[in-house]
């Protein structure tokens, strides 16, 4: 049986990571928006904190999987997450490309840097 554990490349585990912790969180906040009085107006706020928090787990998992260049590897795999999101964006929304996605792709630089430095110096030696 396959198991997460077994992934041997620290970026692809970490981009991994962060899109299931993507998944459950939007899964979540549909629920939300079902069952509670949340309302959509909120919503924004939400999808912010999931996709930073997804970042900073991933980039944690491949920092800490690295062992080394944790901001190498965190931002990296910010990069490949940000990367995902922006072709299912286009491809399949028909989004349009501008200077914003630049903001948004060093923002996923920054904060998955910043879980794999944090992942690195977790990791016991």
């Amino acid at each position: 049986m396959f198991k997460i554990e077994q992934i041997k490349f620290p970026i692809f585990a970490g981009t991994l990571y962060s899109l299931i912790i993507v998944f459950i969180g939007s899964l979540i906040a549909s629920l939300l928006l079902a069952f509670t009085g949340v309302t959509e107006a909120s919503l924004p706020k939400l999808v912010y904190i999931v996709n930073a928090l997804a970042l900073f787990i991933g980039g944690f998992v491949s920092g800490r999987r690295g062992q080394e260049k944790g901001w190498y590897y965190g931002g990296m795999t910010g990069i490949m997450y940000y990367v995902f999101l922006l072709l299912l964006g286009f491809l399949g929304f028909n989004s349009q490309l501008g200077m914003h996605n630049v903001y948004y792709l060093l923002l996923s630089f920054v904060i998955s840097a910043l879980g794999g430095i944090i992942g690195v110096n977790t990791t016991r030696k």
